[in-house]
């Protein structure tokens, strides 16, 4: 691994890596990987991939993004004609991501704290996407039932879905099902989309239109590691969360 820039930032150290075998990007921040990218800006993390599959699966046009990171979903949902805004809380994950990322320039950045930004927004989106962390954790605001209230105000009525990343350390940690719960609370229609068995992984929790949703695909396939992401993506399942309501 060989490191290529380092940031300092209000919200911790900011590292660019990059594969030596592979060639693929890696942002870190606070010794966590938040993002993984091919030369060409196409996703290597498995979960990615797994919430663009489910976003082509509902023919989003027009999605918000809340945290960005090295922006790579931005970037392939930009590539399949999608309209993308990111809203993020630290300028200097936008100035990475462009200059190492390959984040389009016609991606809608903003800088500001999610909740914040639905706050004075107006607009109604296709979906959200919910993938904002300090350290291993969603702020604890931007998992709150009321953060959640209010992203049901900027989804569109009869078709909006958030899709919230929620990570585990291992099966005893409820977290998702925390998150499912709350969902639960604001949404009929809530699922979780997750691996058991396996430690330090990436559940997907979703609400809105989302009963009809299937296993997500493989459909942009990066230049290293495709066949390894295809066969994490055949291994997720829909399962019921364990904290109902």
């Amino acid at each position: 691994m060989i490191r290529i820039a380092k940031y300092h930032s209000d919200f911790g150290n900011i590292e660019v890596l990059r594969a030596k075998d592979t060639g693929s990007f890696i942002y870190r921040q606070g010794g966590c990987y938040q993002s993984e990218c091919d030369p060409d800006g196409v996703s290597v993390v498995p979960y990615i991939h797994a919430i663009f599959g489910l976003l082509a699966q509902m023919q989003a046009s027009d999605v918000l993004m809340i945290g960005c990171g090295g922006g790579s979903l931005a970037t392939m949902l930009n590539r399949a004609g999608v309209h993308v805004t990111i809203v993020d809380i630290n300028p200097s994950a936008f100035r990475i991501a462009h200059k190492y990322f390959g984040l389009p320039r016609e991606v809608d950045c903003h800088v500001a704290d999610g909740r914040n930004f639905l706050r004075a927004d107006r607009h109604r989106y296709d979906a959200i996407v919910l993938d904002a962390y300090s350290g291993r954790r969603i702020p604890e605001h931007l998992c709150a039932e009321t953060f959640f209230g209010l992203v049901q105000t900027r989804l569109k009525n009869a078709s909006g879905c958030l899709f919230a990343n929620v990570h585990a350390g291992h099966d005893l940690d409820l977290m998702p099902d925390r998150v499912a719960a709350k969902l639960n609370n604001v949404w009929a229609d809530v699922r979780l989309l997750d691996v058991r068995g396996v430690s330090d992984r990436n559940a997907i929790v979703m609400a809105g239109k989302v009963r009809n949703l299937v296993q997500p695909a493989l459909h942009m396939p990066p230049s290293v590691g495709a066949d390894e992401i295809a066969r994490d993506l055949s291994l997720l399942a829909f399962r019921p969360w364990l904290l109902r309501r």
